[in-house]
């Protein structure tokens, strides 16, 4: 009995210890003093270049608040969306921060940080229409969007007739000058456009109930650095650095 007790003791002691083996993720992040971030540098309001070439965004000043609060550098390693994830799986980075959208295919193979944004789909309409409050409103109405958006079949379902875009900036032209009485959209796209046209005649009337979120996202395990990030979101909310950050690029709490 007593050495089956030792056995087990011993065999509890290795199991603990290669635990703490396999997930020393942050005690190496503090070890070099910096975060490794994945980021892509051309998707603005989140990650680009100013003109005189600087890395700035949304997700380039959460990232930076993160580090501060791990107390380490922050380092940014750019690449193109396809390869980004990839780049995670080989260890060129630690994280990825880069609106990462938190998925039930995503989760099985990573693990991501609580949600530091979020976003709904919105309809969009020129300020001069009363005819439509909500997605109802859009049966028989036409509306301009992306024909393989998930936000074009958001209006397709609800009954609207749709003319083809190229993206966001083109359906709110045509809703501007009449051509289209609505648009499905995504309402922080929407919040960084009316903050470089503040002018624009449109407006909000309806948005979705569920949100979509998105996280820092980590490789599988690495719980310590996971915890660590959550806690610096969660500290850059208590102290208002998140709400300076959200309010710079988008004029509101984006969180939710």
């Amino acid at each position: 009995m007593k050495k089956n007790t030792l056995l087990f003791s011993a065999l509890l002691s290795l199991g603990v210890a290669h635990q703490a083996m396999a997930d020393d993720s942050l005690a190496q992040v503090k070890s070099s003093g910096e975060l490794k971030i994945g980021t892509e540098g051309t998707y603005a309001p989140f990650t680009y270049h100013t003109i005189s070439g600087d890395l700035t965004g949304f997700d380039v000043d959460i990232a930076r608040g993160i580090a501060q609060q791990l107390h380490v550098k922050p380092v940014f390693v750019e690449g193109k969306w396809d390869g980004l994830i990839a780049g995670l799986d080989a260890k060129r980075y630690d994280v990825v921060i880069n609106e990462v959208g938190i998925t039930p295919a995503r989760e099985q193979k990573y693990d991501f940080s609580q949600p530091y944004i979020a976003s709904k789909a919105v309809v969009i309409v020129k300020n001069s229409n009363d005819s439509i409050h909500s997605f109802a409103d859009l049966k028989g109405k036409n509306a301009a969007q992306s024909l393989t958006s998930n936000y074009g079949q958001l209006a397709r379902d609800a009954g609207a007739n749709l003319i083809s875009t190229d993206g966001f900036n083109q359906s709110i032209d045509l809703v501007v000058q009449g051509r289209a009485d609505a648009t499905v959209n995504d309402r922080i796209s929407f919040l960084d456009f009316k903050k470089h046209r503040p002018d624009a005649p449109v407006k909000i009337v309806a948005s979705q109930d569920n949100a979509s979120a998105s996280g820092v996202l980590l490789r599988k395990g690495e719980t310590s650095l996971q915890q660590a990030i959550n806690n610096a979101l969660t500290q850059m909310k208590k102290d208002g650095s998140y709400q300076r950050i959200s309010e710079k690029y988008f004029g509101e709490d984006v969180s939710k």
